[in-house]
């Protein structure tokens, strides 16, 4: 740091700031410290210090200061642990009518309580599904009442959860695939579930999961980090935080128990960045990792993207593409993916 001058000297000092933060969501990534709930708040914005780092280590290149070693190894550490942050557009899709398509789907009950002072956004959810025509749609917080207005599905199955305020979740899987099994997980004392259906799809049978983690509670669009930072604010963090990671063992262990090829899609209520993502992943492949583009955004954040929906398949599956649509019919993008058995399953 000889080199530098005193104001530059103190700029480090700064540019230290968000280097350390992302290196302690890079060992959270590892290690969840239960007993810190805040730190688990840093990985909801490894974006953000991503292009801090980025703006620091691109004013040391201009400066010639070799002092810009230190925020590269940082970002080299992040994107090795994270994978990417940003994914450039991909050319060439090869799909055809025999792969199959499959979509995840957060649909905030087809806004029947009116978040969004629209009245048709019910029926717009159904057309855009209906365009769409994926082979197997996911969804969350699902509507009931809509359950027969999607008749190309013949194969369906819906869950209900009622925890102790008598509201309730509602998740389904529909499918142009026979469903010989199903099933509901039974995450204790939420109101949050997952569900799975196991599909015959070229003489193989797959089993599909439908995810839905504990929800953050978190509104950025309220302010909410600001003017509700509170004991009591994170004491909730801590129990979400600590439900996900729960959901997301039994889910491991659950899934675990099977030999099918298996599909996973859902809402994780949070982020890429996790530990929760971490445990859930496993070997299985993210499908916008393989084909994704930009940011990913499937959350309606006010203030940065944030990607907390997925789609996971078994590694023995290619993915052709995978898509965000940019719809506001929820606080949710629908998402959804093409794949392919690899070419040494399907000569089997």
């Amino acid at each position: 740091m000889n080199n530098l001058s005193a104001y530059e000297r103190v700029l480090f000092w700064v540019n230290c700031i968000p280097m350390c933060l992302l290196l302690i969501s890079c060992v959270l990534f590892y290690f969840p410290l239960d007993s810190f709930p805040f730190l688990h708040l840093i990985s909801l914005g490894v974006p953000v210090l991503v292009i801090v780092n980025l703006i620091f280590l691109l004013y040391w290149i201009i400066r010639r200061k070799l002092i810009s070693v230190v925020p590269i190894i940082v970002l080299v550490i992040g994107y090795f642990v994270f994978g990417p942050f940003f994914k450039l557009p991909f050319n060439g899709d090869s799909r055809d009518l025999n792969d199959l398509s499959i979509m995840s789907f957060n649909t905030r009950a087809f806004n029947k309580y009116d978040w969004i002072d629209k009245p048709e956004i019910g029926d717009e959810i159904i057309a855009f599904v209906t365009e769409q025509d994926p082979d197997v749609v996911c969804f969350q917080e699902f509507q009931s009442s809509r359950y027969k207005e999607f008749s190309q599905y013949p194969y369906r199955y819906m869950n209900y959860i009622f925890p102790e305020n008598k509201s309730h979740v509602v998740q389904a899987i529909f499918s142009k695939l026979p469903i010989v099994d199903k099933g509901s997980l039974d995450f204790p004392n939420t109101g949050n579930n997952a569900i799975y259906a196991d599909v015959i799809y070229k003489q193989d049978t797959l089993r599909v999961y439908n995810l839905h983690l504990e929800s953050l509670k978190l509104d950025v669009n309220k302010a909410e980090l600001t003017n509700k930072y509170s004991g009591k604010f994170m004491e909730r963090i801590q129990i979400s935080f600590s439900k996900q990671r729960e959901q997301a063992e039994l889910l491991k262990v659950h899934s675990n128990t099977s030999d099918h090829k298996k599909l996973l899609l859902g809402d994780f209520n949070n982020t890429q960045f996790s530990n929760v993502y971490k445990t859930i992943k496993g070997d299985l492949t993210d499908t916008f990792i393989a084909r994704g583009t930009a940011y990913g955004r499937t959350h309606t954040f006010k203030y940065f993207p944030v990607r907390i929906d997925f789609i996971m398949v078994d590694p023995s599956f290619e993915v052709l593409s995978h898509k965000n649509f940019d719809l506001e019919l929820s606080d949710h993008l629908p998402i959804m993916a093409s794949i392919r058995l690899s070419h040494q399953e399907t000569v089997d």
